[in-house]
């Protein structure tokens, strides 16, 4: 029976019986898993919430009720059934519909999700302004466990005090990426654990309600002994303090469950809290089995879970992977190393740094204000901490960094990984402010490495360091370059003159050198001979190189793999104009500013004009040279 094809929006879910809603539930996972298995996803996280959010939909009434989700790895099945389920095959394809939520891309999409912990502060934000303009509507937060490791959402719910029509549904997997940790895991965990308390609860309110209104006395002791028993079995009643009344838990993957508990919800006025218990990846053997590898996925073989890579790419090591075993052999000799990351230890590759490690390893869960000021503590005590995360990630810590780290000029690597565009995840996840927010920093020390062998001569010159480095690197492997047995100090503020020209010359950053060496050999066939820079450093820049290339080319031309407002190519302009040496031009390429969409790095690069043709069409417009076309190729 396919039900799922008559289902074209919440209003066709709520006509069915709840014994196909179940039934609905299967063929939604098979869905998910077909297309992802294709375009790649977040997986695990996406099958565990199917009943919940069929159960939202089901009971609630969006768009006018609004549901929020926090990050939107859990809200595929969301997509299926609000009118998406035909284009859902083009998940995180290019000019397809995104991994993550996006209210421009439909109507029950309530907010933009792509960074953890801010669907709370969100739909208070909403839930006010609806009484201030007098509606009448429910807002309701779906969050994960992980969540609550965010700053951010203690600071919502500590505001949200005699909020009405407020709904949290907290979706307890036991996972963020990794495994949840800290005091909120072990509490949910306790929660778990006492499903004594509700029962205990529920019989103690049906004979309170019985007692005869003789007086205060007894319904007071009543409270009281209420209050005792929720100390006692639950201890803390967190929720319950800030004003929710909580509800659970419950079986997130049981339909009558869930929905007797919505239904409960939705016809009072109070602000409630639904624990609801998952299971990451359900339904799917490989996702339920390693949920931390499924949570975000490349294209696999959906019958043995296999990746889909291309095999011979399998013995090019990641930029991570470099960064990760560079890190491992430092800390060997340096005991002072140690390592944080915010929930991403797999990702960051730190995983292997815990597993050597243990004692030098922190992981601070989904806060990454706490990890960088956590870090300046490590710092300021004698450590060298290593900060491990996405440059889209770090941006949420920029005051943290600027006045903890840098104002005290303490010794702390980041690892800025994800720099430049990474491709399927889109406007959320691309790394591409990092230069900005970090650039006019004081004592900062900013590296960007051409290839794999140079990431980790640059992590051996930051540990080495007495001040703040950051280096960017990028999503993906390497160029195969072979690694250098010898670790080696780079020079700080020393760029590389990889070859000259007569034309102009590339300072390209990063992965643009590559990029660039291929755009000069299309330019060389045209006539047009450029020199090649390899910047390294961001900050401080090689002021003695730049000087002399201003003085002997008649273009400069910068490209980086970031927004151009701010970046690279804007230091270097402004080196030129304060030293008097406009005269000659710098042109810049990078990304324009604008927010860049989801889609192959490759699609991407090309209609951001960042590819080698691309390049070399526009560098060509720019030099203006005598009879340029009949110049012989060198």
């Amino acid at each position: 029976m396919n039900i799922l094809s008559g289902i074209n929006s919440p209003a066709d879910l709520k006509k069915l019986q709840i014994t196909d809603i179940t039934s609905l539930s299967e063929e939604i996972r098979e869905l998910i898993v077909e297309t992802v298995s294709k375009t790649g996803g977040h997986l695990a996280s996406s099958l565990g919430a199917v009943e919940l959010i069929l159960s939202l939909h089901y009971v609630f009434n969006a768009p006018i009720d609004k549901i929020l989700f926090d990050v939107g790895h859990q809200a595929y099945a969301h997509k299926i059934v609000t009118g998406r389920k035909d284009k859902f095959r083009t998940l995180r394809q290019l000019n397809g519909i995104s991994g993550f939520i996006r209210p421009d891309e439909s109507p029950y999409d309530a907010f933009v999700s792509g960074h953890s912990s801010t669907a709370l502060s969100a739909a208070l934000g909403i839930a006010n302004a609806r009484d201030i303009e007098g509606k009448n509507f429910k807002v309701i937060s779906v969050i994960g466990d992980g969540t609550l490791t965010g700053g951010l959402s203690y600071e919502a719910l500590n505001n949200a005090h005699a909020i009405k029509d407020f709904v949290i549904i907290l979706n307890d997997n036991e996972m963020a990426i990794s495994r949840s940790v800290g005091a909120m895991a072990k509490y949910l965990n306790k929660i778990i654990t006492s499903p004594l308390y509700n029962r205990v609860k529920k019989d103690l309110e049906g004979v309170i309600q019985k007692i005869p209104t003789v007086g205060p006395t007894m319904v007071d002791i009543g409270k009281r002994v209420e209050e005792g028993l929720k100390n006692i079995l639950v201890p803390g009643i967190i929720f319950e303090e800030l004003g929710f009344r909580y509800f659970g838990p419950v079986d997130g993957h049981d339909i009558n469950a869930i929905i007797e508990m919505l239904k409960k919800v939705k016809d009072t006025r109070e602000a409630a809290i639904i624990h609801v218990l998952t299971t990451k990846g359900k339904g799917y053997k490989y996702a339920e089995e390693d949920p931390e590898d499924y949570h975000g996925i490349n294209a696999f073989n959906i019958h043995n879970g296999d990746s889909l890579h291309v095999s011979d790419q399998m013995t090019i090591p990641s930029y991570t992977e470099v960064f990760s075993s560079t890190l491992c052999k430092l800390a060997q000799f340096h005991p002072e190393i140690t390592a944080v990351t915010a929930a991403m230890a797999q990702g960051t590759g730190l995983d292997k740094f815990k597993e050597l490690f243990p004692k030098r390893f922190f992981d601070v869960g989904i806060a990454e204000e706490h990890a960088v000021t956590f870090s300046a503590g490590l710092a300021i005590s004698g450590l060298h901490p290593v900060v491990a995360v996405y440059s889209t990630f770090l941006q949420r810590a920029y005051d943290q960094i600027a006045i903890d780290v840098c104002l005290q000029n303490l010794p702390a690597l980041f690892a800025i990984d994800r720099a430049g565009l990474v491709g399927e995840d889109g406007a959320t996840h691309h790394g591409i402010f990092d230069i900005s927010y970090l650039r006019h920093l004081p004592n900062i020390v900013m590296m960007q490495p051409k290839d794999e062998n140079e990431l980790q001569h640059m992590i051996y010159t930051a540990v080495n360091h007495g001040g703040p480095v950051s280096i960017r690197y990028p999503r993906g492997r390497g160029l195969g370059i072979p690694l250098d047995t010898q670790f080696r100090n780079i020079d700080i503020g020393k760029a590389e003159l990889i070859y000259e020209g007569h034309d102009g010359v590339i300072i390209a950053l990063g992965t643009m050198v590559s990029t660039a060496k291929e755009c000069i050999k299309i330019l060389r066939k045209e006539g047009i001979q450029l020199g090649l820079v390899n910047a390294r450093f961001i900050k401080p820049l090689d002021t003695e190189l730049y000087t002399e290339l201003a003085k002997n080319y008649p273009y400069l031309f910068t490209i980086e793999d970031h927004a151009l407002a701010g970046g690279f190519g804007s230091a270097v302009l402004e080196f030129l104009n304060d030293n008097n040496l406009s005269q000659t031009r710098c042109i810049r390429f990078g990304i324009p500013d604008k927010f860049v969409q989801h889609g192959k790095i490759s699609e991407l690069r090309e209609l951001l004009g960042l590819n080698p043709q691309k390049l070399a069409e526009s560098i060509k417009q720019h030099i203006t040279r005598p009879n340029l076309s009949q110049c012989p190729a060198k």
